[in-house]
């Protein structure tokens, strides 16, 4: 067996498993989820009729490089979302279709990794737990950088030496954060394409968030903006990653893509003609359907808002929770230990949220979680003001 394995830890919801397994919740109190991220808005039916419109294509083998339509779509949408120049994207050498970008984020890093060099896989932490998997998975060290309130739960950069650059292979990003919600500044972006220039290492930005904000009329910028603004037409060492997952509810149909520096597309391209996960022609054909949509996503935006404004009205009074830059999360601070926290919260309310601590590393004796818990907004209105007046009347009683 792979001896790399060996270093995995439990994915945050198998702790979360052993955590409520013991404890019986209130019988008088129906189960609220706010615990795993998965959207619950209906997904648009335009993409579904897309999707059994294609069922012929189920006899059909797919390229794993995509239909030029598909990819063409993903870089219009690019253009408009990122202001990305015209003609800059080239759907043939900057884009790939992906199966999500869980997926995507984990065969990237195997691609590349250099398994020869003592090489540095930096992410921010708290984190996505994938980018630590697939780091010790392709034979690199993961380095946490903590983000903490007071630098506004970004990393600190500055603090990073020298010796940490040079040896980092890939460094992830997260923009709006999982669990945090904060935005990666514009500056900041800038300044991290200049040290990749310096120290030769890639950016990965996870952005699959990006469509969950809260002024319509400023949207987030993301890594490719920073490429635009500082005319960087051939994204040198900068690769972003997108789904159709949080965008436009379809976590299901395992959509999305990758786009930047075409030096890195093509060995990525050919690590996944080996790997074999090309998206099926019909996915393909409903994913086109869904990028060339906005008005779904504006919806989608909507009802998270009327979420964010409900549950902040009712929890802040009680607790210090603040609306993040973006996403669907809540990373609120907690009285006592997260865990006990989120133990106790279940036990008296059967309300899941789950633990900051789960969602992070302890490095040099702090794990930036700790005393904090991650609450999805990702059920109906009515059960997201329900699960909040339940952690008010909890909060109450301690």
């Amino acid at each position: 067996m792979n001896h790399a394995l060996t270093q995995l830890q439990p994915y945050p919801f198998e702790k979360l498993r052993a955590l409520l397994g013991s404890v019986t919740p209130a019988a008088d109190k129906r189960a609220i989820a706010l615990s795993i991220g998965e959207p619950k808005h209906e997904s648009p039916a335009f993409v579904a009729k897309a999707l059994a419109d294609n069922l012929d294509k189920l006899a059909v083998y797919p390229s794993t490089l995509g239909l030029p339509g598909l990819r063409q779509a993903i870089g219009q949408w690019c253009e408009q979302r990122f202001g990305v120049p015209t003609g800059w994207l080239d759907a043939d050498r900057h884009i790939l279709p992906v199966n999500g970008t869980r997926e995507a984020l984990f065969a990237f890093t195997q691609t590349v990794v250099n398994r020869a060099d003592d090489g540095l896989v930096i992410s921010p932490n708290p984190f996505y737990q994938i980018y630590e998997g697939a780091a010790l998975l392709a034979g690199a060290t993961p380095h946490y950088l903590p983000c903490l309130e007071d630098n506004g739960f970004n990393p600190d950069f500055d603090a990073v030496s020298a010796d940490v650059w040079q040896r980092c292979q890939i460094l992830f990003l997260c923009s709006p954060g999982n669990p945090t919600g904060a935005l990666v500044p514009m500056d900041t972006l800038k300044k991290l394409i200049a040290l990749a220039d310096e120290h030769d290492f890639v950016i990965a930005s996870d952005e699959c968030y990006s469509e969950l904000y809260f002024d319509e009329e400023n949207p987030p910028p993301g890594l490719l903006t920073a490429c635009a603004e500082l005319g960087r037409s051939d994204f040198k060492r900068c690769v972003v990653f997108h789904s159709l997952s949080k965008r436009s509810n379809l976590p299901g149909l395992r959509s999305g893509f990758v786009a930047g520096d075409a030096a890195i597309i093509k060995p990525f391209l050919l690590y996944r003609t080996y790997h074999g996960c090309a998206m099926p022609v019909q996915t393909q054909l409903a994913s086109i359907a869904a990028w060339q949509d906005e008005a779904h996503v504006r919806a989608n935006r909507d009802q998270y808002r009327a979420k964010y404004d409900a549950v902040l009205d009712i929890l802040q009074p009680v607790m210090d929770v603040q609306r993040p830059d973006g996403s669907f999360y809540l990373w609120a601070k907690v009285p006592g230990g997260d865990a006990e926290f989120t133990r106790d919260l279940f036990e008296a309310q059967h309300v899941t949220v789950v633990p900051g601590s789960y969602l992070s590393r302890e490095v040099d004796g702090v794990n930036p979680g700790a005393g904090r818990v991650r609450m999805a907004l990702v059920a109906p209105l009515a059960e997201c003001i329900e699960a909040a007046e339940r952690i008010r009347d909890f909060l109450g009683k301690r």
